[in-house]
């Protein structure tokens, strides 16, 4: 059995199934409320709402309101992703923290995910925040680049992992070895630290694997979509659940 520490409004990651997330990229309130009527008929057991799609940030505690009134009893992680990893809107460290600062105390959202690569002493008080106002942590590193050697990849994956986070790493393949190397790392951490969920998965259509066999190797959550994908690789939610299930049965 998981720790309650990595529930999400009562999905425990890393028990049964990978648990399928699928990315809210609307830019305004209204594209929001489009995205969350797609959703009928997904299978999905959390979405993910990714404030730096809008077209501005003035317009966040709007969205976030279209987001809860739809989906109000749906479980819902909170990110801004970075321009440097992947994101689309650049954003200054003390913005970046501000807005997750301003996610936590909405008491709207289930989760926070909190990248990895800030200022260590803000990000870990962001991060103690968070687990006080009683958020599971997600948190988050994404190359779009390249995948780092699987030593570096595991130990990333054991620092984010550190203090009850949900560590998630994803990195870009230039070969299937370095597919196979995202995979053998997360197996290895997965091995040493069983009570631990994780979230790997090797982007693009080289990496798309991943998404649908993260059971076999440790990967306790995948990202699938209802209309448009936040990552390239994502496959439709609806493909994605018969994969997980088929992965599962075999």
């Amino acid at each position: 059995m998981m720790s309650d520490r990595y529930a999400i409004r009562g999905v425990h990651l890393g028990e049964g199934l990978p648990k399928l997330c699928i990315p809210l990229t609307g830019r305004n309130a209204d594209e929001l409320r489009r995205e969350c009527a797609a959703l009928a008929g997904k299978p999905h057991d959390l979405v993910e709402w990714r404030a730096d799609c809008l077209a501005s940030l003035e317009e966040k505690e709007d969205a976030l309101r279209a987001v809860r009134a739809c989906l109000p009893d749906t479980p819902l992680l909170a990110t801004f992703r970075t321009a440097g990893e992947g994101g689309a809107m650049p954003l200054s460290e003390e913005d970046y923290f501000d807005t997750v600062r301003w996610f936590l105390h909405t008491g709207q959202i289930d989760a926070a995910d909190i990248e990895y690569f800030h200022d260590p002493a803000a990000r870990d008080a962001l991060r103690e925040e968070a687990q006080a106002a009683g958020l599971p942590v997600i948190m988050s590193s994404h190359d779009f680049q390249k995948t780092p050697p699987r030593e570096i990849m595991e130990a990333r994956l054991e620092a984010m992992g550190e203090h009850g986070c949900i560590a998630k790493l994803a990195v870009m393949p230039r070969s299937p070895s370095d597919v196979a190397a995202l995979l053998a790392a997360t197996a290895a951490v997965h091995e040493r630290h069983p009570g631990r969920p994780l979230i790997t998965m090797s982007m693009g259509p080289l990496g798309a694997v991943t998404r649908a066999v993260g059971e076999t190797f440790g990967s306790a959550l995948t990202f699938g979509t209802a209309g448009r994908a936040s990552a390239p690789g994502q496959f439709d939610a609806a493909l994605l659940k018969q994969l997980l299930e088929a992965f599962h049965t075999v």
